[in-house]
């Protein structure tokens, strides 16, 4: 049998006088976890990206659930392709009446080498419902062709 080490906490008394932290505190008791409020939410996060090839070209898709197209900046300073932004916090009216906030919040960036075989000229964005797509081309050059081999 494991003996499950117990701390004892004093309560301020700040927190006996509001029933919200008291609530709170119970709910972070109970989960082993702490509850914070969406401003104490608010520190960086990375987004989920996935990185394919499809006929050539490079593919980067990365999801932003709740992100504003006009908070996405995309950006590409010589080989490095920078994507930031932020997903921000829906105010709504109950807010005191969050038990546990778990989405993420806040500004976010993550930045990718391009390789040297892309065209850099043609790459473009496409965002739609919630998801970020970039398609990075590579120049024909630089493609993989079949060879054809002849008998004589």
């Amino acid at each position: 049998m494991w003996l499950i080490p117990y701390t004892r906490r004093t309560m301020p008394v700040r927190r006996i006088a509001d029933p919200t932290r008291v609530l709170e505190d119970f709910f972070d008791d109970f989960l082993n976890t702490t509850t914070s409020s969406a401003t104490s939410q608010a520190k960086t996060w990375l987004p989920a990206v996935d990185i394919l090839e499809k006929e050539g070209d490079l593919i980067l898709r990365a999801e932003l659930p709740g992100v504003e197209e006009n908070d996405i900046d995309l950006k590409l300073e010589g080989n490095v392709l920078t994507l930031k932004g932020e997903r921000k916090f829906q105010e709504e009216k109950d807010r005191d009446k969050y038990h546990r906030i778990e989405s993420y919040y806040g500004s976010f960036a993550r930045s990718f080498t391009v390789p040297d075989t892309a065209d850099l000229e043609k790459i473009s964005a496409d965002f739609k419902n919630g998801v970020l797509t970039v398609t990075v081309p590579q120049r024909p050059e630089v493609k993989p062709r079949e060879i054809q081999i002849g008998t004589h």
